[in-house]
């Protein structure tokens, strides 16, 4: 039986949805083979929760925790933490340093995706095509005529490192850039603004499924808000259709390119990439990690599709986080 220490929560505004993640693995591990341990990740505490809510100190020196008397030590950690410090790096360069086993991609393919700038520069040259882009670092000036004329109206203002679409606003007015902006600088020193791709939104998951890199079934979003924003995301102001309704040429289009992010970048693990297909050639967007892993989420939703139960999905990452 392998201890397997799920690792969910966070520093970031995602962490109740990490929360959620961490407990439909929990609840879905095959208990045959492992023995799963709640650990909760906070700013102010790292802890083990068990099922009567007892808090166990996790020991920070080794990643281990004392039940009853007896120190746990954990074969494999299961990655849950939507944003800082599972999705950036640090927790993977943290159980890198300890030697301990874990089921997300390593330190540097984590940096390198949660910062969206780095990434679509990084993918360009592979001749993956994303939007029109502007950066901004806190304190720099900024000039709203010159940035409107190089991504033109409406756009979108985004911090460079958040998920969950928080901070991230549609500009359809000049007048209401700088409260957009704002609004970013609130998630992140760093803000992204991108042209509007006009065209159909289309998630990818791209896993290793049993040594073989898979891309999943595609799930069209259409939401009902402006944008596929933290409602429609989270309150079901979005319809998520999975297969997406695409032609043959149009998806194997988008699979190629799914499929040469994940093996160009060297990733492990999950990954679920963003795309707008403008005239049909995918346009990426961003590429998640760690991404949600609820009932409602998108990946468990396209391995279902897939036919592959989430006991499965679950399984394979930690048997592969184990090789």
């Amino acid at each position: 039986m392998k201890n397997i220490a799920i690792i969910m929560g966070g520093y970031s505004s995602e962490y109740q949805i990490s929360l959620k993640s961490g407990n439909v693995v929990y609840n879905n591990l095959d208990q045959t083979k492992y023995k799963g341990y709640r650990i909760h990740i906070f700013k102010e505490k790292w802890v083990y929760v068990d099922d009567n809510d007892n808090e166990y100190v996790v020991d920070k020196n080794d990643f281990s925790v004392i039940v009853n008397g007896s120190k746990v030590i954990f074969d494999c950690v299961f990655n849950a933490i939507h944003g800082t410090p599972g999705e950036d790096g640090l927790m993977q360069a943290y159980f890198e340093l300890l030697g301990i086993k874990q089921t997300s991609c390593d330190y540097y393919q984590a940096a390198l995706t949660f910062n969206k700038r780095d990434l679509l520069s990084v993918l360009k040259p592979y001749g993956i095509k994303t939007a029109t882009s502007f950066y901004l670092n806190h304190g720099d000036e900024i000039n709203v005529d010159e940035i409107i004329d190089k991504v033109g109206l409406p756009c979108f203002v985004k911090p460079n490192k958040s998920g969950s679409s928080f901070g991230i606003s549609k500009v359809h007015k000049k007048e209401d850039f700088l409260t957009a902006v704002e609004n970013a600088y609130k998630e992140d020193n760093e803000i992204i603004i991108e042209s509007f791709l006009d065209g159909t939104e289309v998630s990818v998951g791209v896993i290793n499924y049993k040594g073989e890199i898979i891309v999943l079934p595609i799930t069209e979003i259409v939401s009902e808000n402006d944008f596929f924003d933290y409602e429609a995301k989270y309150l079901g102001k979005s319809q998520e259709i999975t297969p997406a309704r695409l032609t043959p040429d149009v998806e194997s289009r988008v699979r190629e390119v799914a499929k040469k992010a994940y093996e160009v970048l060297k990733m492990s693990g999950f990954s679920r990439s963003e795309y707008i297909l403008v005239n049909g050639e995918p346009h990426m967007l961003e590429m998640n990690t760690i991404p949600g892993l609820t009932n409602e989420s998108l990946i468990p939703q396209q391995a279902r599709e897939a036919g592959i139960s989430l006991s499965d999905l679950f399984s394979n990452a930690i048997e592969l986080g184990l090789k």
